[in-house]
């Protein structure tokens, strides 16, 4: 079963590259995306309700690599935007919210489409 990820911010096909055809590759880098991207989320989340900019900035400049390896390009756009507005150190705390709340939910899709990817490419293991 292919799954569609037309309606989804991801794009596997560097990933896909990378792998050079290793399903064992694609697994694990899945995996350990599915790991670290809520955390650093969280971190996010936390150094807003602190106003500790210089944290949440940089949980968003480390999640934001992540987000270009699987081609979550308006994903990491959002917080490439959130990541400028804390290292002002003063944001607009409403206008960053509404970015992570809506960076939030498209990680939050794409990580469970990720998830299928995953456990149909760990079946052909």
């Amino acid at each position: 079963m292919q799954i569609d990820l037309s309606n989804l911010d991801l794009d596997l096909t560097l990933l896909n590259e990378i792998a050079d055809g290793s399903d064992e590759f694609i697994v694990e880098s899945i995996d350990m995306f599915l790991q670290q991207a809520p955390t650093s989320l969280q971190d996010i989340a936390n150094g807003f309700e602190k106003s500790d900019w210089q944290t949440a900035g940089a949980a968003a400049h480390k999640l934001k690599a992540t987000l270009g390896f699987f081609g979550m390009l308006n994903s990491q756009a959002l917080l490439n935007q959130i990541e400028l507005s804390c290292k002002t150190g003063s944001p607009d705390a409403e206008e960053v919210t509404a970015k992570l709340t809506q960076a939030n939910a498209l990680i939050t899709a794409s990580s469970a489409a990720l998830l299928k990817v995953k456990e149909e490419t760990a079946a052909n293991l």
